[in-house]
């Protein structure tokens, strides 16, 4: 029998529906200082008891909108989540998992992937420098994570409380 656990509350910030301004580079780990800036907006939902959550992102790019969901789940072994990346434009494919976790109220995320044939560490970094402001960042790194490159900054609003608690 499963002992009973309570779900932990890590990402209960992000529930509810928000607009996001996004800051993307335009290129990565290729020295460009240029940035892209967007609107988009995102949906989160407790699932798996509570153990998980869903994000539904809606991302309005300058080269076209797209949907994209972020997985979250929460393994009481490790007390680490595991966050996957699926991209609506490319529906048969998650990206790796990013693992880790909060301290000190600063979410911090790893994994190794590849980026145009190279070896990279990605960094997900997930803030709440005000309240009701979420933060997330991105940053790669192409030497094993001495030095980090920046390359996605989504800022997310809350919508007034009744928008908040409905599904979109």
């Amino acid at each position: 029998m499963f002992a009973a656990v309570s779900a932990p509350s890590d990402f209960d910030f992000i529930i509810g529906n928000w607009t996001v301004q996004h800051r993307r580079l335009r290129r990565r780990l290729a020295g460009c200082a240029e940035w892209d800036e967007f609107q988009g907006g995102s949906c989160t939902r407790k699932v798996l008891g509570g153990f998980g959550n869903l994000e539904d992102n809606l991302l309005a790019l300058p080269e076209g909108a797209y949907r994209a969901l972020a997985l979250r789940s929460y393994d009481t072994a490790s007390r680490q989540w595991a966050i996957w990346w699926l991209d609506g434009r490319s529906p048969h494919a998650l990206d790796v998992p990013v693992v880790g976790g909060f301290v000190d109220g600063v979410g911090r995320f790893y994994a190794d992937d590849c980026l145009n044939g190279q070896a990279i560490r990605v960094r997900f970094l997930w803030m709440q420098p005000a309240p009701a402001r979420p933060r997330w960042e991105q940053a790669f790194s192409a030497d094993g994570g001495k030095s980090w490159e920046t390359n996605w900054i989504m800022d997310f609003s809350a919508l007034p409380a009744e928008a908040r608690g409905s599904a979109s």
